[in-house]
């Protein structure tokens, strides 16, 4: 097991950030880690790096207690951090040979990281003149000279523009082909196009552990219906298979349902009952962005 977290826990003060997570992942897996801001997203991958403690629980990478040997796990662990913590006045090469003498790693690796990366045309720059999407392949260049078992990414397309959200997403999905990576994202997309599984976060606690292919074959149907008049959401109380109801305009309403069936017929016919008009009716298939979007709100 590449990673395991056992019933983990953490208190700033009087509140607490992360309540019992527990997950595990092997060898060649690449988890989407999401949740909203606050929702203790940073604080997870803190702990499992051994920046930070928790207050309960056991966090193993590769086999190693990292709560009891921080600086052994930390060789098997790559990570970047939300904020790219680069010297921009260093050249590449030299910032990447001074991260290798932290890791007392040998120099030869680092014209490896640059070649995987993608980094040999900008190698030569100091990091500064190099654009965000550069910047971070140094981040990430960084993090893997030591071949790390275990790759931990903090929000990592962050700011990048949508050519280099394609590359920095297929370097992601090269890397996890050998290794266990872990990254947070805000952007669905990014989850859909690389990652096999997806945990959600809410307040400390998880919510949705599963393979993303497990969540698009979900039975779970979306659909939006606009009436012509203002009506309570108790109306909907004896539609079979509801999962949840929430307004989104002046008179539009979307509904959850959990069916194969077709649920607008069902939708029409209470619109008659009640006497009210439809005016608008869409099905929509549920993809991660509103799974995310009903989890989280």
């Amino acid at each position: 097991m590449s990673i395991e977290v056992i019933s983990v826990s953490k208190i700033y003060k009087a509140q607490r950030v992360l309540k019992e997570v527990s997950f595990s992942a092997n060898k060649g897996s690449i988890i989407g880690f999401l949740g909203p801001n606050g929702a203790g997203k940073s604080t997870m991958m803190k702990i499992l790096t051994g920046f930070i403690k928790p207050n309960f629980g056991q966090v193993f990478v590769d086999g190693i207690d990292v709560l009891q040997n921080p600086l052994e796990a930390q060789k098997h662990i790559g990570y970047l951090p939300e904020h790219n913590p680069l010297y921009a006045e260093m050249y590449v090469r030299e910032y990447l040979e001074f991260q290798a003498a932290i890791f007392n790693t040998d120099k030869s690796q680092i014209e490896i990281s640059i070649d995987r990366v993608g980094l040999l045309t900008e190698a030569h720059k100091k990091i500064h003149q190099l654009s965000k999407g550069y910047q971070q392949r140094v981040g990430i260049a960084a993090a893997i000279l030591h071949n790390p078992k275990v790759l931990i990414l903090d929000e990592p397309t962050t700011g990048l523009d949508p050519n280099q959200l394609v590359e920095i997403r297929e370097l992601i999905k090269e890397l996890g082909k050998e290794k266990t990576v872990l990254f947070s994202t805000h952007i669905m997309q990014e989850v859909e196009a690389v990652c096999d599984r997806v945990i959600i976060i809410k307040k400390g606690e998880i919510l949705v552990d599963k393979k993303l292919i497990e969540l698009q074959n979900s039975r779970h149907q979306i659909i939006e219906v606009t009436f012509n008049v203002s009506i309570d959401k108790t109306i909907f109380s004896n539609l079979s298979s509801l999962i949840s109801s929430r307004s989104t305009l002046e008179n539009t309403w979307e509904l959850t349902f959990n069916s194969e069936e077709d649920m607008r017929s069902k939708i029409f016919d209470l619109s008659k009952e009640n006497n009210i008009k439809i005016i608008g009716l869409n099905a929509q298939n549920k993809n991660l962005e509103t799974l995310f979007r009903e989890i989280t709100s």
